[in-house]
């Protein structure tokens, strides 16, 4: 069945070995990521269970719950080293060996992975160590994202990408099925440190993977090297195309509102009441759904009105974390996440494969490097705002007003962007829809 597909041009860019064995260190390192991702929010809401804050404003004390505090400020610790180095990631990406690039910032996160374990196993976990030791692994993916995603459409022919695109978005979704799964057997049974030891050793998949990749290439045009000049390069192409900008404000917006995932801790432990095991389950539902829709998308050759598609798949995604703001029971918790995951993967295929069919070669470290502020700045910088307004007001209004504020913004986009709507796969492939 597997080898019929490959023929008829379903999973086709499998067929290419290199990417293959790319994809399969990635699967095997993102289960780990994936499992250390909820191992985290979970460590922090343990040490800061049931504490408060007191701070006054306007003469009045108001009191802050410190575990949506302190989950929220997890975001603004992952995203502040990517605002800081992204841009460098991506010039850097554009100027040297990507697969070599790649081997050291993996060597990096395993380090950093195998000293939160260690730090842990020890007894000297505290929320500023974790704050420390999540940053410094975000500053590792700032120039890692950008060499990986550049390095992509040179393993695969360009008829290819579409289908390469939405296998790494569901190899994405299969870890996060997997590792939060595991990371909540393992946080009922071991030390939490165990969990970060395990993610240390995934990366060693990705580092074998690169090693044995035959691909030895540099950009396919001379570099231009670091500096402000290719700096503002980048971000000018951006800029400028006018497709790509709408797609990357729409994703800030989405993710920055409709940061459900940060709060699912007090979710499964204060309303839903499903415990630790529970939270796993939930952590897993996103990725169910967003599973199940890439792999449709990897078994067809293509999205025809991607436009339409992408926005509508937007909408759908701030619909569904509305519900699951008002929702206290865990089925429908878990069908309204999983339905969030669907929308997301395919409007981020729909993104990813538009941003580079219309970007030369030698800008898509920048690109990507442009791309990461907003794509992941959205949901870290999301998950304190939801944190601040949960603080407040409680996490139902935080999701549920997230939600709403999502469609508000998806019809803005649709509105001020009409070239966005009427976007089709066949203007991506003759490169026709960049201004």
């Amino acid at each position: 069945m597997a080898q019929a597909a490959l023929a008829t041009g379903r999973l086709v860019a499998l067929r290419h070995r290199d990417f293959r064995l790319l994809w399969m260190g990635m699967l095997i390192s993102m289960i780990g990521s994936q499992m250390q991702l909820a191992a985290v929010d979970w460590h922090v809401y343990e040490l800061l269970r049931g504490q408060t804050y007191t701070v006054t404003l306007f003469g009045q004390a108001i009191s802050l719950g410190a575990e949506a505090l302190g989950l929220g400020t997890l975001g603004l610790v992952r995203i502040v080293p990517v605002i800081f180095f992204a841009l460098l990631g991506g010039m850097v990406a554009d100027t040297q060996d990507r697969r070599r690039l790649m081997i050291f910032t993996q060597s990096a996160a395993a380090i950093i992975a195998a000293t939160l374990a260690a730090v842990t196993l020890l007894g000297y976990d505290s929320v500023p160590a974790i704050y420390l030791l999540t940053s410094l692994g975000a500053a590792a993916v700032a120039f890692d994202n950008p060499a990986r995603q550049a390095l992509v459409p040179n393993l695969v022919p360009r008829e290819h990408l579409t289908n390469a695109v939405s296998l790494n978005t569901l190899v994405w979704h299969i870890g996060t099925i997997i590792g939060p799964m595991i990371a909540g057997l393992m946080l009922g049974a071991f030390n939490i440190g165990w969990i970060y030891a395990v993610n240390a050793a995934t990366f060693l998949a990705v580092i074998v993977a690169l090693l044995l990749m035959r691909y030895r290439g540099q950009v396919n045009t001379p570099n231009s090297g670091l500096g402000w000049k290719p700096l503002m390069e980048g971000l000018r192409f951006v800029y400028r195309s006018r497709l790509i900008w709408s797609t990357m404000l729409l994703d800030f917006f989405a993710t920055f509102f409709s940061s459900a995932r940060t709060m699912l801790p007090i979710v499964a432990g204060d309303i839903l009441h499903v415990g630790s095991l529970g939270y796993g389950l939930l952590r897993t539902a996103q990725p169910i759904g967003a599973m199940i829709a890439g792999a449709v998308l990897a078994l067809r050759k293509d999205i025809h009105r991607q436009g339409a598609v992408l926005l509508a798949s937007v909408a759908i995604y701030g619909v569904a974390t509305a519900l699951f703001g008002v929702s206290t029971l865990f089925a429908l918790s878990f069908l309204m996440l999983a339905l969030t995951g669907a929308a997301d993967t395919v409007s981020t295929v729909i993104r990813a494969t538009l941003r580079q069919l219309l970007t030369p070669d030698h800008l898509r470290g920048r690109m990507t490097s442009v791309n990461m502020i907003f794509f992941m700045g959205g949901p870290q910088l999301g998950e304190l705002e939801a944190g601040l307004v949960a603080s407040v007001f409680g996490v139902p209004f935080a999701i549920i007003s997230g939600g709403v504020a999502t469609v508000l913004l998806t019809l803005w986009i649709a509105w001020r962007y009409p070239r966005l709507r009427g976007f089709t796969s066949e203007m991506a492939l003759e490169g026709t829809a960049a201004s």
